[in-house]
């Protein structure tokens, strides 16, 4: 899968992403340290354990890189940076019943502001599933050549 590159000096704003969530009663945060427990089991249990471990790492940046929607005290889903790769955006996924209502797009957002605030000009999207999601929702465009990228060698 194709890595994607994103132009954080250019990113739309996130201000009708976080007012629509907040119309919807979800909070759009950083997760805490003490919620790394949490957060690690709502991702092995919606997602994958690579994903987890991505995570882990997430929430021992300080600041924490990893971003989460929640509704009701349940995370709805979530978004993480600088885990695989320094400047890389993911793993980041929403869990079914919540998708259509613009989580993804926000948290998205979240973490590649993040990434501008730490200094980045530019992010990459390792390994992209929905290559017209990450375009149309910031501008991402494909690296050539970038496939397998720095997924190779995979343990299980």
């Amino acid at each position: 899968m194709i890595d994607m590159l994103v132009r954080l000096y250019d990113l739309p704003s996130s201000t009708a992403l976080d007012e629509s969530a907040i119309a919807q009663g979800v909070t759009l945060r950083r997760a805490r340290a003490f919620e790394k427990h949490t957060v690690s089991a709502f991702v092995r249990a919606h997602f994958s354990e690579k994903w987890v471990s991505e995570v882990e790492v997430a929430m021992t940046r300080q600041p924490i890189s990893c971003f989460i929607a929640t509704k009701e005290k349940q995370i709805l889903g979530f978004a993480c940076y600088e885990t695989t790769q320094r400047g890389f955006f993911g793993p980041t996924g929403v869990v079914e019943t919540a998708r259509g209502m613009g989580l993804g797009k926000a948290l998205l957002l979240k973490s590649l502001e993040g990434l501008r605030d730490i200094g980045y000009t530019y992010a990459i999207i390792g390994g992209v599933g929905p290559k017209e999601f990450y375009a149309k929702t910031c501008g991402a465009i494909e690296i050539p050549g970038s496939d397998p990228g720095t997924y190779i060698d995979l343990l299980p």
